[in-house]
């Protein structure tokens, strides 16, 4: 950007200068928030249109945009190109088209599900209210809908499991990061635990959970049912190492210098953790947070595959054990859905961290 010398300017072209300068502070600040939804090519779009070296802005577009949209078409042209030539045993691969078809498909059968459901609970409402008006609140009776979820539903509640899961997980695993990192016996004691369990996949802890969970929660009529409880479970399991081994090494990381100020203060355990400790790790514990997060939602798929917890995970068995001619198609609109979500939810916790630290170590 280059910009006149002061001295030459007119009132009213010192007026547009500032103008302009105002504008790329602005679009300088909303970088960083770019960055962290992963709009990063907006930014050289912005400068361009504000007449900010608009050749080298255009470089930036080219490999910010330009290049993944191309790649992301040639990926497309390659599927429909490779997969009519792949025979399974429901019929060819579908390509992005069929692909499409289906994802359609699936929003207008969620749609005419969620309009099925708001009649019956009209009717039930309606129901209600002439058992009330001939004064017979006895005969009042809340009828739940039985209808299949919709694939929203599913989607929601593989979200709500997932989210279940991570949270207990965090609970554990940011206190017992913390007494490692500030403890070398902690450590020595924790370590051992991590290095067994970490590489247990979810396959392995499912049939425990699933019968420790049976036999503590008797009925199906809680809160929560059995099989979401095995899901968010299985997950929390899968994903509390993460998030402890981060923590632990944050913690450990802390400049002795700080530490050594904490001791000439004489700081209680309490303060010098919430003031000193959580402050200085708070990026590292973010990165196994995020990395716990993407765990519990690859390990959330196989747990509700198993354990029939009404999800994308159980979406996906049903269309495979269907077998139909569409099974195919849902089932890889399934897997793209997964993968989005699982950019979105990661994307999620960077807008947090960048929230809570101050910090490029990201």
């Amino acid at each position: 950007m280059t910009i006149a010398d002061p001295d030459t300017l007119s009132p009213a072209s010192e007026q547009k200068e500032a103008r302009r300068a105002r504008l790329f502070t602005r679009i300088s600040k909303m970088d960083a928030w770019f960055q962290v939804f992963g709009l990063a090519w907006v930014t050289p779009v912005l400068k361009a249109a504000a007449g900010d070296n608009p050749r080298a802005q255009m470089k930036e577009i080219w490999r910010l945009l330009a290049v993944p949209v191309i790649a992301i078409a040639a990926f497309l042209m390659l599927w429909a190109v490779l997969a009519p030539k792949v025979q399974t045993s429901l019929g060819a691969i579908p390509g992005p088209g069929a692909v499409w078809t289906e994802a359609v498909n699936l929003h207008q059968d969620a749609q005419a599900k969620a309009a099925k459901e708001r009649a019956h609970y009209e009717k039930v409402e309606a129901r209600n209210q002439r058992f009330i008006d001939r004064g017979q609140p006895e005969r009042v009776k809340d009828i739940p809908f039985t209808g299949a979820p919709s694939y929203y539903q599913q989607i929601g509640t593989s979200i709500l499991t997932v989210f279940f899961g991570f949270l207990i997980a965090a609970a554990v695993a940011i206190p017992l990061g913390i007494l490692a990192g500030l403890s070398p016996a902690a450590n020595a004691a924790i370590n051992p635990l991590v290095q067994i369990f970490k590489p247990v996949s979810p396959l392995a802890w499912l049939p425990i959970v699933t019968m420790v969970v049976s036999a503590l929660y008797a009925t199906n009529d809680g809160l929560f049912s059995k099989s979401f409880l095995v899901s968010a479970i299985t997950v929390t399991l899968c994903s509390l190492w993460p998030a402890l081994i981060n923590t632990a090494l944050g913690v450990a990381s802390i400049d002795k210098d700080l530490v050594n100020v904490s001791k000439v203060l004489k700081m209680n355990t309490w303060t010098k953790i919430t003031k000193l400790v959580l402050p200085s790790a708070l990026p590292l514990i973010f990165t196994g947070l995020r990395l716990s997060l993407g765990v519990g939602w690859m390990v959330l798929i196989a747990a509700e595959m198993l354990a029939q917890n009404p999800g994308l995970g159980k979406f996906v068995w049903d269309e495979f054990q269907n077998g139909s001619s569409q099974s195919l198609a849902r089932i890889i609109v399934a897997v793209l859905t997964i993968g989005v979500i699982g950019f979105l939810l990661d994307r999620v916790m960077y807008a947090l961290q960048s929230l809570f630290t101050f910090t490029n170590n990201r």
